[in-house]
């Protein structure tokens, strides 16, 4: 009984020795976007906070950035999309948004229409593109069109997501080292990971992904828009470099954390305690659904 008593308190010390490292170390620290209470996301001195949004399927964002007192533009290809997205905002919130027409592949129309639309204080880059298949079946082109638009486009492996999940890794590794390269003018980078989202275009990937890859994802299941985005950008608005929106979510950012900033010693300390060991369960999981 002593001796599991003696084990109990040495673990107990490593434990609260671990946070409190980590507590001192993790860089950068905790911010908050400035806003909140009545004034929603506006500034004191600043009546509102400029969101640019990219994206066909920013709607439910932009929606609740413009409630909480946003200004809001929202960057798409669809004309007729914008327009009644435009529409929309202004019949439920008041605000009028200001919309822009430009393809992400293409760098100059985003560069003019970006220069059009003035400073912007907060640019979500949530524009993405999906084609379910096994790597062998696909294409060329499709490869390149999905690494264009997640990647290039915005300057965790799962089966059936090969090219997919290669544009959206660069997309981590890109944010990992901006947000090094900006955080000394006391800019922050948020990586969302947002889970299936009730979509148009996740119902055009529903029908066209492999049926083992419909099998794996049904595990963590799907969530509405405007459920997304309140998680979104509340994690913006926390100035946190990982939003997760369900607990799969959680512990997938974990298992690619990487070289991931942390203002959290709590998230550090489950980065270094257990992201090996999630990224084994997950490995591990897959294994079993494609050995069935």
């Amino acid at each position: 009984m002593a001796a599991i008593s003696s084990l109990f308190l040495v673990f107990t010390l490593f434990i609260v020795s671990l946070l409190t490292i980590l507590a001192l170390i993790v860089r950068p620290r905790p911010v908050k976007i400035p806003g909140g209470g009545s004034s929603g996301i506006g500034l004191a001195d600043k009546p509102l906070l400029k969101l640019a949004l990219f994206a066909d399927s920013s709607l439910a964002l932009a929606h609740l950035s413009a409630s909480e007192g946003a200004g809001v533009s929202i960057f798409a290809r669809s004309l007729s999309k914008l327009a009644d997205a435009k529409r929309s905002i202004r019949l439920a919130t008041g605000v009028e948004v200001a919309t822009f027409s430009a393809d992400v592949r293409d760098y100059d129309a985003v560069s003019k229409s970006v220069h059009q639309s003035g400073p912007i204080d907060v640019l979500i880059v949530n524009q993405g593109v999906f084609i379910g298949k096994e790597l062998e079946k696909q294409s060329t082109e499709e490869v390149k069109f999905m690494i264009d638009v997640n990647l290039v486009g915005s300057w965790s492996g799962i089966y059936g997501y090969t090219a997919y999940s290669a544009s959206k890794f660069g997309l981590q590794g890109l944010a990992q080292a901006l947000q090094q390269e900006v955080i000394s003018h006391d800019i922050h980078v948020s990586l969302l990971f947002p889970p299936d989202t009730d979509t148009p275009g996740f119902e055009e990937e529903q029908k066209k992904r492999p049926e083992l890859t419909s099998i794996i994802a049904s595990s963590s299941g799907s969530m509405k828009t405007r459920e997304v985005a309140k998680i979104c950008l509340d994690g913006i608005k926390s100035g946190k470099f990982t939003a997760t929106c369900h607990f799969i979510g959680y512990l997938l950012s974990i298992a690619t954390s990487g070289v991931s900033p942390q203002r959290s010693f709590w998230h550090a300390f489950m980065e270094v305690m257990f992201g090996g060991f999630v990224g084994l369960f997950f490995q591990w999981g897959c294994c079993e659904e494609l050995m069935l």
